[in-house]
C-alpha cells in the first residue's frame, strides 16, 4: 500500500473541533512528497447548499510529507468540506472521508465540522462496562425481596432459558447492592464508565417495559441502593449512565393504564390509540406490552424531557447526579409511518441534558446505519453495529454450527447474526472489514464518531466468543480498544462467557471462576488491552491512517503531535512490509502488546512479522509538522 493524501478530524488536522457558527477554523492536509506535483489544493464546502471554496497554502515538508493549510468559516451547524487536489497535468482528485477519488463525491461523505456544543472530554477517555442488572451479582439483600408475580425464579448457577416465557421472565435476582460489591472488579479491569440497562420497575428481567420511570425497582434495592451505587462508583473514578426507553413504556405504566380503555384520559395523547375505545394501539414491533409513545404530545414532552421535574431531569440532578443516558430504540423514537419527530425529540433530550449537567453524555441506540441521525445535533454518539461490531464478526468468526434454541423452542444451527436472515455470519476478509468500517463511518462527523460505542457484543446480541475463530479474541478486543470510538465490555466477556443470541448471552457472572486458568488468562487479556487504551491518549483522540490492508491483515496508525501508536491485527502469519515514507519513526518503535516483531530498515521501510492470529501495537514518536 502506497502513501496517499490524508486528513481526518483529529487535532493534527483541525484547529478547533468545537467551533461556533461564523468562526474560522484552520484545516490541514498532508500529501506524500512527490505525489503531485500539485498546482493547487482547495477546500470545497457547501454552506446553505451552495458551493464555497478556499485556497490552501503549502506550509512545507516534514518527514516526507507536504503539509497544506486552508481556512474554513463555519456557516452551518454541520459544515461539510472536502479537498480538491489540482495536479500540474490538469488532473483533479477529491479527498473525503471515504478516501481519494477521481470524480466528484457525495456531500454526505464529506469531512464535517459541528458547531453544536461539544461532548465532555471524558467521553473520549472512557472505557465502558455494560451491566445487565438481573445477571451481574446478587447480594444478600436480594433474599429479602418477594419474587414478583411475573417471574420464574432461577438459582444463580441455573442455565439461561432462551425459550418463551423464560426468555423474558426467568429471574435470577441480581441487584444494585450486588453491583456495589463488585465495583472493585471494574477498577481492576481499568474501566471508568458503567452503563446499566434499565433499573426501573417492570414485568420482565430486562426491564425495558417500565411501569414507572420515577423510582428504581425495589427488587434492585430501590432509590437508596441506586444512590449508594452512584456514590460508590464516583468514589472510584467510575462514571454511571442510565438506560431510558424514549420509544415506548411498558403496558403496566401508570400513563398507559390511565388511558387504556379510557377515552379522553389526560394521558391519552401520550400513545397512538387506533380505535375509539382506546383498546388497540401502536407498539414497538407489534409487541403489545411495549406501547409506543406519540411525541406530538406537548404534555408527554414536558413530563418526560423538558419539565423541571421530568424523568430525564430527575436522575441527572442531585442527589443521584448520573453522568448521562443511553436512549433505547433511539432510531425509532418519534417515527411512525409518515410521522418523523425524531430530530425534535433528540434535540430536546440534548438541551435538557446540557442545561442540567453540561458534563453529562447522551448516547442513542441505532442498530443499523446511523449516519443521518448522527450529525451532532442530538446524540453525542451511538450504540450502533455496522461500523464495527458486525464487520468484526464477519472477519474473525468461524461458525461452529452448534445447535441452540430460539424463542419459540425450535432448534437452530445457523449462527445468529444480528437478526439478519442472510444465512448466518457472513465471511469477510480483512479488506472487507476495513471497507465496512470506512463505509459506515464516512457519513458521521469525526467528533461524533469518537463517541460511538464499539462493543464486540451487548445484551442484545450473541457473544462474539461463541463463534470466534481460534486465536482471534485478542485481535477483536484489541481492535475495539484501538480504533476510534468508545470501547465497550459487556459484563461476562472478560470471563469467557458465550451465548448464541441476545437472550442466551445474558448469563449470570461466574464470580467463583476467577482462579480458573482460562478465566484468569482472559481477565489478564482485558486488563492489558484496557490498560493500553487508558495509557495512550492518542487512542482516544488521535487521527487514524490505514497503512496496509490485505485479505488477512490490517495495519493502521493512530497519530498525534505527542505520540503515535502503530497497530497490527491479523488472522494469518503473513509478513507485512510498509514502504519507505509511509510511516516515520519506525526505528524508534517501542513494543506495547502482542506477539509480533517490528524491524525498521535504513531507508525507512518497516517490516512487521506476526505469529498469527495476532494483535500487536507499538509506540512511536508523534508526527512532526512544518
Amino acid at each position: 500500500m502506497t502513501a496517499f493524501p490524508h486528513h481526518d478530524g483529529s487535532p493534527l488536522y483541525v484547529s478547533n473541533d468545537a467551533p461556533t457558527l461564523g468562526e474560522q477554523v484552520t484545516v490541514r492536509l498532508r500529501v506524500p512528497e512527490g505525489y503531485g506535483p500539485l498546482r493547487a489544493v482547495r477546500t470545497r464546502s457547501n454552506p446553505d447548499h451552495e458551493p464555497e471554496w478556499t485556497d490552501a497554502v503549502r506550509l512545507g515538508v516534514a518527514d516526507g510529507w507536504e503539509w497544506w493549510e486552508a481556512p474554513l468559516t463555519v456557516r452551518n451547524p454541520r459544515h461539510g468540506y472536502r479537498f480538491a487536489l489540482v495536479h500540474e497535468d490538469g488532473r483533479v482528485e477529491w479527498l473525503n472521508q471515504t478516501g481519494i477519488h477521481t470524480i466528484e463525491t457525495l456531500d454526505a461523505d464529506d469531512f464535517a465540522l459541528v458547531s453544536y456544543p461539544a461532548p465532555p472530554a471524558w467521553l473520549h477517555e472512557a472505557v465502558m462496562y455494560q451491566v445487565f442488572p438481573d445477571r451481574f451479582a446478587r447480594s444478600a439483600e436480594a433474599d429479602t425481596h418477594e419474587t414478583p408475580d411475573w417471574a420464574i425464579p432461577a438459582a444463580w448457577d441455573d442455565p439461561v432459558d432462551p425459550v418463551n416465557p423464560g426468555r423474558s421472565q426467568q429471574f435470577y435476582g441480581g441487584d444494585l447492592p450486588g453491583v456495589i460489591e463488585h465495583l472493585d472488579h471494574l477498577v481492576e479491569l481499568g474501566v471508568n464508565l458503567l452503563y446499566l440497562t434499565p433499573v426501573f420497575p417492570a414485568a420482565s428481567n430486562h426491564r425495558y417495559d417500565a411501569s414507572r420511570f420515577d423510582v428504581i425497582d425495589p427488587l434492585l434495592g430501590g432509590d437508596e441502593a441506586y444512590l449508594r451505587l452512584i456514590e460508590a462508583a464516583h468514589e472510584r473514578g467510575i462514571r454511571v449512565i442510565g438506560d431510558l426507553t424514549s420509544n415506548h413504556s411498558g403496558d403496566r405504566h401508570e400513563w398507559f393504564q390511565a388511558a387504556y380503555r379510557h377515552p379522553g384520559a389526560a394521558t391519552e395523547s401520550f400513545y397512538y390509540f387506533t380505535d375509539a375505545e382506546n383498546t388497540t394501539y401502536e407498539s414497538w414491533l407489534g409487541v403489545s406490552s411495549l406501547p409506543k409513545f406519540d411525541w406530538s404530545s406537548d404534555e408527554l414532552r414536558e413530563r418526560f424531557i423538558t419539565g423541571e421535574d421530568s424523568i430525564v431531569a430527575r436522575w441527572l440532578k442531585p442527589p443521584y447526579s448520573i453522568d448521562g443516558w443511553r436512549i433505547d430504540v433511539a432510531n425509532m423514537t418519534g417515527r411512525l409511518g409518515a410521522v418523523d419527530l425524531n430530530a425534535e425529540v433528540r434535540q430536546l433530550l440534548r438541551e435538557t441534558v446540557e442545561s442540567i449537567n453540561p458534563d453529562a453524555i447522551l448516547l442513542g441506540e441505532s442498530t443499523n446505519d446511523a449516519a443521518t441521525d448522527l450529525q451532532g445535533d442530538g446524540w453525542h454518539g451511538a450504540m450502533t453495529y455496522p461500523s464495527f461490531t458486525r464487520p468484526v464478526w464477519g472477519w474473525l468468526s468461524e461458525p461452529t454450527g452448534e445447535p441452540y434454541l430460539t424463542y419459540d423452542g425450535k432448534t437452530e444451527t445457523e449462527p445468529w447474526f444480528f437478526t439478519q436472515p442472510i444465512g448466518g455470519i457472513p465471511r469477510y476478509t480483512a479488506r472487507e472489514f476495513a471497507e465496512a468500517v470506512t463505509r459506515f463511518t464516512a457519513g458521521i462527523p469525526w467528533r461524533v464518531r469518537l463517541g460511538n460505542m464499539q462493543p464486540l457484543d451487548t445484551h442484545d446480541t450473541g457473544r462474539f466468543a461463541t463463534n470466534a475463530a481460534p486465536g482471534t479474541i485478542p485481535v477483536a478486543v484489541g481492535l475495539s480498544m484501538t480504533l476510534p470510538g468508545v470501547p465497550v465490555v459487556f459484563a461476562g466477556d472478560e470471563f469467557g462467557l458465550t451465548g448464541a443470541d441476545g437472550e442466551s448471552s445474558r448469563t449470570p457472572i461466574p464470580w467463583g471462576s476467577v482462579a480458573e486458568p482460562e478465566v484468569a488468562e482472559r481477565l489478564d487479556l482485558y486488563r492489558d488491552l484496557i490498560g493500553l487504551r487508558r495509557e495512550h491518549p492518542v487512542l482516544a483522540t488521535g487521527g487514524l491512517r490505514w497503512l496496509h490492508i490485505d485479505d488477512d491483515t490490517v495495519v493502521f496508525v493512530r497519530e498525534s503531535a505527542e505520540e503515535s501508536v502503530l497497530v497490527l491485527a491479523t488472522r494469518g502469519d503473513v509478513d507485512v512490509e510498509l514502504a519507505p515514507g509511509l510511516l516515520a519513526g519506525g526505528d524508534a518503535a517501542t513494543d506495547l502488546v502482542g506477539d509480533a516483531t517490528l524491524a525498521a530498515a535504513t531507508d525507512g521501510a518497516v517490516l512487521l512479522t506476526p505469529d498469527g492470529p495476532a494483535f500487536a501495537a507499538w509506540q512511536l514518536p508523534g508526527v512532526r509538522t512544518p
